[in-house]
């Protein structure tokens, strides 16, 4: 079995095309093709008899009959055989045909134009067909890459619809989602799908030819409409997606709410309530009234500290907590972030640069979130100094905050500012509620800066704070008095 023969891309197969040449060329190549049959066969004479010799101008019949038609085709079997007879059948030089048997040669030659250019029209509907059909093949699949391949199905409708007025040869289509009704310019198109409910509707011009409007009864409107509702039952699935993966969110936020509030919250408590109970007892002497006292008001400070992170928490997530911007020092807002510490604060060396410029930021939000950094950074240093350094990198301030802990692994970045996230080992190290590192990515991303961390395991942990420097605007010159004319 043979096999068929490919056509490489961008090559167009050695068929006819679907439409005829121009008319002007086709009229060209009959006279010439007549003309240069008409002379080939002076030289034959000699080889063959004048009767025979006719079949020299069935090629110009056949290519004309093929490639212009059955009119051009007749018209030049006409010219050959009025050729053939003035120029080669005795008596020469005249329109008359002395033999009757030479009448065969003209009929032969209109059978031929007949019989070939009908051939030739049936192939060429053909190949107009195949070529409507993978147009329209393009068009759907062009379609469905814009509808299909976006994020939004209404945002795809605009570029759709400019591919559906390319297609069809007309100045506007518009391609809308519901029914709509059409008016004096415009003819609405309904878009259904495959359960036949109208969907969205194509406005077209009022006035269309013929044959686009049979080509948008008969597959153009029906392929988009089975587009738009494919596209539109893929944005209810990733809708579906997105609610079902916020409820899964929503659900481990809730699990590790009550985590935190049966651990963190509940361990103060119990501790406040020992001292409590411990302080009404008449057997306990002046010092241990005080230790008990001291004991109650670290436990309360522990525990206010932890419900004012849980509020921060619940204003970031909420979107209500809008910056107040103003001039700030940093160096300012550092020191009092490590002040804010109290005992642990001293182990925390910091270092600012002269050339540090003042920003514009909410200082309550800055100073909790280097608190939050800095706690964080004591916590795991376990004793020892932790170092900042404040330093202006071109249009930002950055702020590096440095510990000497055990480091953090590269999974392990990925999730270190996730709310309620505590690392392997991390309750060796104290009482983490795992907020601190959320709240103060928060608050840095809140006044228009990044937070990132660079760190390998065993090597401590670098924390880089950026915030943008936004020059003062410089104050306008006051207009100097007119002078009294």
């Amino acid at each position: 079995m043979s096999a068929t023969p490919r056509v490489r891309p961008g090559e167009r197969p050695a068929t006819l095309r679907a439409s005829k040449p121009n008319l002007l060329i086709g009229v060209a190549v009959s006279l010439v093709s007549v003309a240069a049959a008409t002379a080939a066969i002076y030289p034959l004479k000699s080889l063959a008899p004048v009767v025979s010799l006719s079949v020299v101008y069935l090629p110009a019949v056949l290519l004309v009959s093929a490639y212009w038609g059955l009119a051009l085709g007749v018209a030049t079997s006409l010219l050959s055989a009025a050729a053939f007879n003035f120029f080669h059948l005795p008596p020469t030089g005249r329109f008359t045909i002395a033999d009757s048997r030479n009448w065969v040669a003209l009929g032969a030659f209109i059978v031929v134009a007949v019989v070939v250019s009908t051939v030739a029209e049936l192939a060429r509907s053909r190949a107009l067909e195949a070529d409507r059909r993978r147009a329209e093949a393009d068009l759907a699949a062009a379609i469905a890459r814009d509808l299909l391949g976006g994020s939004e199905t209404e945002s795809a409708l605009a570029s759709a619809s400019r591919r559906v007025a390319a297609a069809l040869g007309i100045a506007s289509a518009s391609i809308s989602l519901g029914a709509i009704e059409g008016d004096r310019r415009r003819r609405a198109v309904a878009l259904s799908g495959a359960d036949g409910r109208q969907i969205a509707t194509l406005l077209l011009p009022r006035r269309l030819p013929a044959e686009t409007e049979q080509r948008l009864e008969s597959y153009v409107a029906p392929a988009l409409g089975a587009l738009v509702a494919i596209a539109l039952r893929r944005d209810a699935l990733q809708a579906e997606a997105v609610e079902t993966e916020a409820l899964r969110r929503s659900d481990d936020i809730k699990t590790a709410v009550l985590r935190a509030v049966s651990h963190d919250l509940r361990t103060p408590v119990t501790a406040i309530l020992a001292a409590g109970h411990a302080l009404g007892s008449g057997s306990l002497t002046a010092g241990e009234r005080v230790e008990l006292s001291a004991a109650v008001i670290e436990e309360g400070e522990q525990l206010a500290g932890l419900v004012d992170k849980l509020l921060d928490l619940s204003r970031l997530q909420a979107g209500r907590a809008d910056p107040r911007r103003d001039w700030v020092s940093l160096e300012d807002v550092v020191h009092a972030a490590r002040d804010g510490l109290s005992e642990s604060g001293a182990g925390v060396r910091l270092t600012i640069d002269p050339d540090v410029p003042p920003i514009r930021a909410d200082a309550a939000h800055l100073e909790r979130a280097f608190a939050n950094l800095l706690e964080n950074a004591v916590r795991y240093s376990r004793g020892l100094p932790v170092s900042v350094h404040v330093r202006r990198n071109g249009p930002q301030v950055v702020v590096r905050v440095v510990d000497q802990g055990p480091g953090i692994g590269a999974a392990e970045r990925a999730r270190i500012f996730e709310p309620f996230y505590r690392g392997p080992g991390s309750g060796d190290a104290g009482a983490g509620s795992g907020l601190g590192l959320s709240i103060a990515k928060g608050f840095v991303e809140a006044n228009g800066g990044t937070i990132t961390v660079d760190s390998l395991p065993g090597q401590g942990s670098s924390f880089v704070v950026s915030l943008p420097i936004e020059l003062p605007a410089k104050p306008q010159p006051e207009a100097e008095p007119a002078l009294p004319t």
